[in-house]
């Protein structure tokens, strides 16, 4: 974290596209992108609709888990800033991954595309505006 970046929200969010079990496992599998970069992509909630938007197109369904970054820093996590404003980077304290589970997610909910709904026009709903918030 820079003197220009924003604090940490309470709250991050890692976008699924398929149901990550019921109830929350342990410990979820890394996505394939997250084992190759090496640490969890996750979203604050002003910026979910955009990756979802960039990332998951196609995808008719969404499970948004809502992590805690209190939490993920008390496991040893580090979440930074990166990129573009609104990306974390969530990285182990060793050289592994950090992983997500029972332990650190919050909630989760599952969204889904009306038709041909844009993933805009789904975060721009009542709940989930009332659900993703990064205060």
């Amino acid at each position: 974290m820079t003197s220009s970046d924003p604090p940490m929200p309470p709250h991050i969010y890692k976008i699924l596209p398929s149901a990550p079990g019921s109830p929350i496992p342990a410990a979820l599998a890394a996505s394939d992108l997250d084992r190759t970069d090496g640490f969890i992509h996750t979203s604050t909630a002003a910026v979910v609709p955009t990756t979802s938007r960039l990332f998951f197109h196609a995808a008719p369904e969404l499970w948004i888990l809502k992590l805690s970054t209190a939490q993920l820093a008390r496991d040893g996590a580090r979440c930074l800033w990166e990129g573009p404003q609104g990306c974390v980077h969530v990285y182990a304290a060793d050289a592994g991954l950090v992983s997500l589970g029972a332990a650190n997610v919050l909630d989760v909910m599952r969204f889904v595309r009306r038709g041909e709904e844009a993933w805009d026009e789904v975060f721009g709903r009542e709940d989930a505006r009332a659900w993703l918030v990064d205060a």
